[in-house]
């Protein structure tokens, strides 16, 4: 198998009698940890000595999520602990720490911290590995829970600081990007009560710096329209407000197509826009609200044309037919007697179509049906 084109290796050698037996020493003493952190947690033994074992046993295979589900049974354990020997009284009060936290929150922020902290070396190691993540969403969540706004949106801030760090290493890593919108909407959420929210603006601009730096960045594209409907709604944009971004967002895909019309992800984001120029797809919210008959014309026209200069250069690019064909039948359904696309070009796609992609034939065939031609 291969990930974004970087194969795995397995050892397909043979080992010495030497290797085999160290790793049969290895598997023994795996074995043995995992059975000891096991029968401590049946026991219900969430001290300090199992959670350190936790350790040990992740650090080796941070795929064993049972071992994570343990590991935050002993955290909740010392949490509820600490917050039942912290009854709040004056001298308790009097005694909080200049963040204003408790002696029991102030535990329970340093747990958290530390655990954030042994996660970052596994994380460098195993980037896309889904428990690592989740536990640092988990470990979050607790702060957010047990200690005041103040202190929980820093913890969440700093997650957003290591998460762009992460994506600068592997722009394309998908749990970086689903985390990333996890952390910022934590951020608006305790901002908000505080009186101060909204992150749409930075992060649509995050998406542009992102798609510029990797233009086939498929979750940068996707973030980027999930962001759009809430970015005009902040900007309270009018009318003309709206057309503008519209066009704006044409040019900069347009763009990308030119310099690389092979890259499906670009091709799922000129979609997007075309999509929201239909009132009937309720999956994309319109950016042109209202968006009439004619402006729909206007733009399927453009992108038509658009997409036939492409051609010229590329004519082996199956994402092109497949637009063309798209955006030409729902042309035809708003201006049937037009000549700007004939049934002859659609045919003649249909044709090109199906000598550059034979092994979906019996696709071509159903939108041939479709189209009626």
């Amino acid at each position: 198998m291969a990930s974004h084109g970087i194969p795995r290796v397995g050892a397909t050698f043979d080992k010495s009698e030497q290797a085999r037996d160290k790793e049969q020493k290895q598997i023994e003493q795996y074995k043995t940890l995992e059975k000891s952190v096991v029968d401590r947690v049946k026991t219900k033994d969430y001290s300090d000595a199992t959670f350190q074992l936790t350790s040990q046993l992740l650090t080796q295979n941070p795929e064993y999520y049972t071992i994570w589900n343990y590991r935050r049974l002993i955290l909740q354990d010392v949490f509820a602990k600490e917050n039942a020997s912290d009854s709040p009284s004056e001298q308790d009060v009097a005694a909080a720490d200049k963040a204003g936290l408790l002696p029991a929150q102030h535990e329970i922020l340093l747990l958290v911290k530390e655990d954030l902290q042994f996660l970052i070396p596994l994380l460098r190691q195993y980037p896309k590995c889904y428990w690592i993540w989740n536990h640092r969403s988990w470990l979050l969540s607790c702060a957010t829970k047990h200690l005041p706004a103040s202190s929980a949106v820093e913890l969440w801030h700093g997650e957003l600081g290591l998460v762009s760090k992460m994506l600068g290493l592997d722009s394309r890593n998908f749990h970086g990007w689903g985390y990333r919108r996890e952390v910022v909407q934590a951020i608006e959420r305790l901002s908000s009560n505080a009186g101060n929210g909204g992150m749409v603006e930075p992060e649509f601009a995050y998406t542009t710096k992102m798609i510029q730096s990797n233009l086939s960045n498929f979750s940068a594209w996707h973030y980027r329209s999930q962001l759009i409907p809430h970015l005009l709604e902040s900007r309270e944009a009018d009318t003309k407000a709206r057309t503008e971004f519209l066009d704006a967002e044409f040019e900069l895909i347009t763009k990308a197509l030119y310099t690389d019309p092979y890259d499906q992800s670009l091709w799922f984001y000129h979609q997007y826009l075309m999509a929201t120029l239909d009132p009937s797809n309720v999956q994309a919210p319109p950016m042109l609200d209202p968006c009439s008959p004619a402006e729909q014309k206007h733009y399927l026209e453009q992108e038509i044309e658009s997409v036939k200069e492409m051609l010229d250069g590329a004519e082996d690019c199956k994402y092109i037919y497949q637009a063309l064909l798209e955006y030409s039948g729902r042309y035809l359904a708003l201006e049937p007697g037009t000549k700007t696309v004939t049934i002859s070009d659609l045919e003649e796609w249909l044709r090109e179509l199906r000598k550059i992609d034979p092994l979906r034939e019996g696709r071509w065939r159903d939108l041939e049906r479709k189209m009626k031609l």
